[in-house]
């Protein structure tokens, strides 16, 4: 158990450290992160292609699978080997994704308010600040970048205080444990 306990240790210590660095370096942070964006889309249409050679027999719509995991090779291939455009293209990506997030929180509120949800104005509220935040993100990809940066960075740093509170939790339920034992022992003479 002490091994296991150093190495959740090591993990949780280097996680907080990576998660710091990322915020602290947000251009090496969109350049990993668009390395791990090609790679996991190459690794995800190649395994998409073999479920699909699997599956032929018994699923149908088989050649639209086969045909959508050969775009996301493709795709990520061209994501690997082209990394400086996609790092730099992540900023702007995101600030869309927030502007249609945004939009369909929007519309998403009138729907709430049909059914009668009080609180329907406050998710329309939230909505617009996405919708402009997005519009900002897209006026000045720096921020956008930056942020993107920071919740990785903050995600990362998450996780390793996770890993560092469960080796604490582990340190106490050891100690009460041995607590527990101790009192048996007593008790038993």
């Amino acid at each position: 158990m002490k091994s296991t306990k150093i190495w959740l240790a090591i993990a949780g210590i280097l996680l907080v450290a990576l998660g710091i660095f990322c915020i602290a370096k947000p251009t090496a942070t969109l350049f990993t992160a668009a390395w791990l964006i090609g790679l996991f889309t190459l690794f995800a249409g190649i395994a998409q292609l073999v479920f699909t050679f699997k599956t032929q027999a018994f699923l149908p719509n088989s050649g639209t699978r086969a045909l959508t995991a050969i775009l996301e090779i493709i795709i990520g291939i061209i994501f690997l080997a082209n990394n400086f455009f996609v790092a730099f293209s992540l900023p702007v990506i995101f600030a869309v994704w927030v502007i249609i997030e945004g939009i369909s929180i929007v519309v998403e509120s009138f729907d709430y308010k049909r059914v009668g949800f009080s609180g329907w104005w406050v998710i329309l509220l939230l909505g617009i600040c996405g919708i402009v935040l997005g519009i900002l993100g897209l006026k000045n990809p720096d921020v956008s970048a930056t942020t993107l940066s920071t919740l990785i960075g903050l995600g990362i740093i998450a996780l390793g205080a996770s890993y560092l509170y469960a080796l604490f939790a582990i340190n106490k339920f050891e100690n009460k444990v041995e607590d527990f034992r101790k009192k048996i022992s007593i008790d038993q003479q």
